[in-house]
C-alpha cells in the first residue's frame, strides 16, 4: 500500500491494487471543518492525476462516514464571512464529484449534512445496515450549502429531498436504499470490504472509456436530451483514439466478450 499526505493530517489517499481510498480520519465523529473540507478537494486532485489510482473509495472508517460540518467553527462565523467561503465549500466537494474515475462512498455510522452531501458526490453509496443518512441543516435554521439541495434531489426525486430537507429527519439503511440514496446495505463490519470488492469490477476496465461514459451520464444529465446525445456522440468517437478501444474490439472478435486486458492508453 502506498499512503500519499494531503494538506491535513485528518485526510490522506491509500494506493492499493488500483484502487485509491480517500480516508477522513477526525477524531470521533470525522466533522468536516475548513482545513478538512480543503483537504478533500487535494486528495481528489492527487487520485484524479494518478495514473496507478482506477476507481476510488471516500471512507470515514469503522465508525463513522462523517457526521457534519464542524458547528463549533461555523458557528462564529459571520454572512460576510460564509459569502467568501460558501463558493470554496462547494469547489471542494465539486472536485469530489468530478473525479473523473469510478466513486464509491463507503458510509458507516453517520452520514449527516455535509456528511451526506459528500457521499452524494460519489457514483455509488455502499452503507452499513445501522448507518443513519440525512441532511439535518434546517434544524440549524440553515439549509445544505455543499450542494445537498442540488445533488440529492437529482438522485432521489425533488418530493423525497424535500421531505429529508425540510425536516432535517435522519434515515437509516433500508429507507435510504428504497429512495435510491444507497445502492447497496451490509453489515457494519463489511463496508469497506464490500466497496472494495464494487471497486474491483472497474480497476481492470478502460479508464478513458470509464472516464467518458462518467462525464457524458454526469453533465447529460444536467442538460436537455439532444445537447445529452450531442455531447454521447463526441465522446463516444472520442475513445476511438484510444489503444484500449482497439485492443477491446480486437480481443472481442478474436476471444470473445470480456476476455480484453487493457492497459490504460
Amino acid at each position: 500500500m502506498r499512503t500519499t499526505e494531503t494538506a491535513s493530517e485528518h485526510v490522506r489517499v491509500e494506493v492499493e491494487d488500483g484502487i485509491g481510498t480517500i480516508r477522513v480520519d477526525r477524531g470521533k465523529m470525522n466533522p468536516l471543518n475548513i482545513a478538512v473540507q480543503d483537504a478533500l478537494r487535494e486528495a481528489a486532485e492527487i487520485v484524479s492525476a494518478d495514473p496507478e489510482v482506477r476507481t476510488v473509495i471516500i471512507y470515514g472508517g469503522e465508525v463513522v462516514f462523517a457526521a457534519g460540518a464542524d458547528i463549533k467553527e461555523m458557528e462564529t462565523m459571520t454572512y460576510t464571512d460564509m459569502v467568501d467561503r460558501a463558493a470554496i465549500i462547494q469547489e471542494c466537494f465539486k472536485a469530489v464529484a468530478h473525479i473523473p474515475k469510478p466513486t464509491i462512498a463507503a458510509i458507516t455510522g453517520y452520514a449527516l449534512g455535509a456528511g451526506c452531501e459528500l457521499a452524494l458526490c460519489a457514483d455509488f453509496r455502499i452503507v452499513a445496515s445501522d448507518a443513519k443518512l440525512g441532511q439535518p441543516e434546517i434544524l440549524l435554521g440553515v439549509i445544505p450549502g455543499a450542494g445537498g439541495s442540488q445533488r440529492l434531489p437529482r438522485l432521489v426525486g425533488p418530493a423525497k429531498a424535500k421531505d429529508l430537507v425540510f425536516s432535517g429527519r435522519m434515515i437509516d439503511a433500508q429507507e435510504a436504499l428504497s429512495i435510491g440514496l444507497a445502492d447497496e446495505v451490509v453489515e457494519p463490519d463489511q463496508v469497506y470490504a464490500a466497496a472494495r470488492a464494487r471497486a474491483a469490477r472497474y480497476v481492470s476496465g478502460p479508464p478513458y472509456a470509464l472516464r467518458a461514459a462518467k462525464e457524458a451520464i454526469d453533465r447529460g444529465l444536467e442538460t436537455d436530451l439532444d445537447t445529452g446525445l450531442a455531447l454521447e456522440a463526441m465522446l463516444f468517437a472520442g475513445v476511438f483514439a484510444t489503444e484500449d478501444r482497439q485492443i477491446g474490439m480486437t480481443s472481442f472478435v478474436q476471444d470473445g466478450p470480456g476476455k480484453a486486458k487493457f492497459i490504460g492508453k
